[in-house]
């Protein structure tokens, strides 16, 4: 189970994120160095769409959303974390039982 956070962007993102971007990477990196981060990023259109990151825990995503300075300052005017069930993964990662790989609807 990972843990993915979806950020909804606030009006004006690309006036409004550079003053905190420098903080907002400090923030992911120090997650990413720990492996509570697995990834993150913007969609195509970060203003209409937005961005997302993956978490290896629920705990991860919340303290991470709680003290993110796009939050604290603005950048996203809305978030939410959702469960994720991946069934697919890297040659080299070790593959799920097969009781977790089941479609769930």
């Amino acid at each position: 189970m990972k843990y993915v956070v979806f950020y909804d962007s606030a009006p004006n993102l690309e006036t409004n994120a550079p003053p905190h971007l420098p903080a907002h990477i400090a923030r992911w990196k120090q997650f990413k160095e720990r492996g509570e981060l697995l990834m993150i990023g913007t969609f195509s259109n970060a203003q209409a769409e937005g961005s997302m990151a993956i978490f290896t825990t629920r705990a991860a995503a919340e303290a991470f959303v709680k003290d993110d300075p796009f939050v604290l300052h603005g950048v996203v005017q809305s978030w939410r974390i959702r469960e994720w069930r991946e069934v697919l993964w890297p040659e080299s990662a070790q593959a799920a039982p097969a009781s977790d790989a089941v479609e769930r609807t």
